[in-house]
Formats: C-alpha cells, sequence, structure tokens
C-alpha cells in the first residue's frame, strides 16, 4: 500500500520561504515521476513541479519557475519542495503525487496522493 505523506506547510509573509517534505512508503518503482501540485479555493488542482526520479530530471510551472525547487533523497523516501520568494498567490493546499508515467519530457497519470497540507501566504 502506497502512502504519502506531506509536511511543513504554514502561514508566512510575503517574500519569505517554506519547505514542504512529502514522505513515500510502498512505491515498488525506482523510476517513476512524482510532483507537487496546488489548489487554491475555487480553482482546479494544477501540476507546479515535476520530477522524474530515474534521470532527476525535473520541469516546472511558469507561475513557479525560478523560485520553487523540487528535489529528492532516496535515502529518505523523501519527496520536497522549496519554496523562496513566495506571494500571496501561492496561497493554496499543496499535494505530493506519485506514481506518475514518464513520456520523455513531461510526467503524467499519477496514481498516488498525499492529504494535503496548506500553505498561506499573506501580503
Amino acid at each position: 500500500q502506497v502512502q504519502l505523506v506531506e509536511s511543513g506547510g504554514g502561514s508566512v509573509q510575503a517574500g519569505g520561504s517554506l519547505r514542504l517534505s512529502c514522505v513515500a512508503s510502498g512505491l515498488t518503482s525506482s523510476s517513476n515521476c512524482m510532483a507537487w501540485y496546488r489548489q487554491a479555493p475555487g480553482e482546479v488542482r494544477t501540476g507546479i513541479a515535476h520530477i522524474y526520479t530515474g534521470s532527476g530530471t525535473t520541469y516546472y510551472a511558469d507561475s513557479v519557475k525560478g523560485r520553487f525547487a523540487i528535489s529528492q533523497d532516496n535515502a529518505k523516501n523523501t519527496l520536497y519542495l522549496q519554496m523562496n520568494e513566495m506571494k500571496p498567490e501561492d496561497t493554496a493546499v499543496y499535494y505530493c503525487a506519485a506514481g506518475g508515467v514518464w513520456y520523455g519530457s513531461y510526467c503524467e497519470e499519477y496514481d498516488y496522493w498525499g492529504q494535503g497540507t496548506q500553505v498561506t501566504v499573506s501580503s
């Protein structure tokens, strides 16, 4: 059984930083896609940062490019999202996802999701 447990959410002022963590257990493949999604009130859930664990290839949504960084620690089975220069529009529930399919340059079809962690950025 796959479990993804996020932590690290909270409140921060604009311009500040937070780091989210996602501890994964039960994943059987060492090469798959993992990602961070977010969902603001009244909006759809959107992928903001993806990593293909087989090669370490990453890519980002334009809204966070240059400010956020996704990384993995295989020894700890943990996925991270470092968020810098945060803006009020980054306020959302953030979700960890795993088990995605790598299509050579992008990831899709995530099978597993965490429960989400709230991030609030005040101006």
